[in-house]
């Protein structure tokens, strides 16, 4: 079949296959699939130039506005509209979208950092980073997700666990302080960790999860809820991301997508009420998680129904959904995670001194900002 429009996701059932029956059975979208490197990686630019519409992360805005790329949501969807998905959706999933006075992807997706685990196998309470450390130390059966953008991501969301009010999104980087300290929890973890998931992406990590004991808990992974829905012996099991302290805040950086509507798409009304259709509250809360897609709605997150045949993946975790912080959004931020994340592993591995790591990201980060002259604070 012939669809009017063409879209790109990633290649897992919570990227495409929701997006692929609505997109079918509405005669409107031809959705097609890229790995996930691909999805956190590759330039904006040229997937708007090949594809209508773009699943994207909030990462890539700074990018795709520099590039003039994507279309404004304001050009497209009535002023209404936009404050009812902005008021429907769980966190700061909305506002991630946000640059320079407008909106460029719809929320579809909601995610963050959680903890995974094994309840069946782990008895201690695990909920601060303290009490992971000593698990850690004690089982060897804790796995760090570390690659790709993982290790920076990581370490920025344990210095989000330790600075309560630290926002990336509006620009600046981690202070030193807290870098220093987020760094040196990631490396008492790390010195203990069990080793098998050092090269895999999260999605390994949790089907390493789901068909053994040898890993128990994995602190910090984005959440897929398909992994909760799997049969009892092979479902894992998922909870708020650690914090600092009992009561803290959750530490975590906001993952999730959204859909980005390319800068040359020709807009038809059918297109427009098949996007909004996805936003709605009905699909958000039936539609989407019943073809394994993570709704970006807060109502599907609390929804009984919806959590019943997911082990309350939703609702054991919505806080931190709530809470979690953005990433810095400027242009050149993408290639900044790539690097700073490889320096991450490598300085685990050589076990570099806190006050270096502090020290050398600041300085990958100032370089990567768009404006010389501005600095990191």
């Amino acid at each position: 079949m012939n669809l009017p429009f063409k879209g790109l996701t990633w290649d897992h059932p919570r990227g495409f296959n929701a997006l692929d029956k609505a997109g079918r059975e509405a005669g409107q979208i031809q959705w097609h699939k890229q790995p996930l490197e691909g999805f956190e990686s590759a330039p904006i630019a040229e997937l708007c130039a090949a594809y209508d519409m773009v699943v994207l992360d909030h990462p890539h805005i700074g990018e795709a506005v520099a590039e003039g790329c994507l279309t404004r949501l304001e050009t497209v969807f009535a002023a209404d509209a936009l404050d009812a998905i902005a008021a429907a959706t769980i966190g700061s999933c909305f506002r991630s979208y946000e640059m320079d006075g407008s909106h460029w992807a719809l929320p579809l997706d909601a995610a963050s950092q959680v903890m995974a685990w094994q309840p069946a196998h782990i008895e201690q309470e695990v909920e601060t980073w303290s009490q992971v450390a000593e698990f850690a130390r004690l089982s060897g059966q804790v796995a760090l997700s570390l690659a790709g953008p993982h290790a920076i991501l990581s370490l920025m969301s344990i210095a989000a666990s330790l600075d309560e009010t630290l926002d990336l999104g509006n620009g600046g980087w981690i202070p030193d302080e807290t870098c220093r300290a987020a760094f040196d929890l990631m490396q008492s973890v790390h010195a203990h960790a069990n080793r098998a998931a050092f090269d895999q992406n999260p999605i390994g990590i949790l089907e390493e999860m789901s068909r053994g004991d040898h890993i128990l808990l994995c602190p910090l992974i984005y959440g897929y809820v398909n992994y909760s829905a799997r049969s009892a012996n092979e479902a894992v099991s998922f909870r708020n991301a650690p914090r600092a302290r009992v009561g803290g805040r959750p530490g975590s950086i906001l993952g999730g997508t959204g859909i980005g509507i390319s800068a040359g798409c020709t807009i038809t009304p059918e297109l427009t009420a098949h996007l909004l259709w996805l936003m709605s509250p009905p699909v958000q809360t039936s539609f989407i998680p019943a073809h394994d897609g993570q709704p970006s709605a807060r109502a599907a997150w609390s929804a009984r129904g919806v959590n019943a045949d997911v082990r309350d993946f939703y609702s054991a975790t919505a806080e931190t959904l709530e809470t979690a912080t953005l990433r810095p959004r400027h242009d050149g931020y993408i290639g900044f995670q790539a690097k700073a994340s490889a320096y991450v592993r490598d300085a685990l591995e050589r076990r570099k001194s806190t006050s270096r790591v502090a020290r050398d990201l600041v300085e990958m980060f100032t370089k990567s900002l768009p404006h010389p002259e501005r600095t990191a604070t």
